[in-house]
């Protein structure tokens, strides 16, 4: 058992590491830590954006839970999840009424068809 859950918080690590390197390349120059839209901005619906509108933040809370599952910290996981997913929640609604504003019928066309961040989820 212990080896399965081994194997399994590597492949999560893995896998979120790559989703977020996947997705910041695919932005290019339209990422930054700060909220906003560059000159010639399009609206990447592509890539690990056609699975998940926000594919970045998907990795980080696979990370996260990678890192609590290989520490055996099950309460403190559940904590960091659950105050990870209400900021991510916050940003989330931020970044999506400047992309709604900036692209408006194409943003609300995507936001209907593409989960948020866990997709059949949110």
């Amino acid at each position: 058992m212990a080896r399965g859950v081994a194997a399994l918080t590597i492949v999560i690590a893995i896998g979120s590491v790559w989703l977020v390197n996947a997705a910041a390349r695919r932005l290019g120059k339209q990422w930054a830590l700060t909220a906003r839209v560059v000159e010639g901005h399009t609206l990447i619906q592509d890539g690990p954006y056609r699975f998940v509108r926000n594919p970045i933040y998907t990795g980080m809370f696979g990370m996260l839970l990678a890192t609590g599952v290989a520490a055996g910290q099950w309460k403190a996981l559940l904590a960091a999840s659950v105050l990870f997913l209400a900021g991510t929640h916050i940003r989330v609604r931020s970044e999506e009424r400047l992309l709604c504003h900036a692209f408006g019928r194409e943003f609300e066309t995507y936001r209907r068809k593409v989960a948020a961040l866990i997709p059949g989820v949110y």
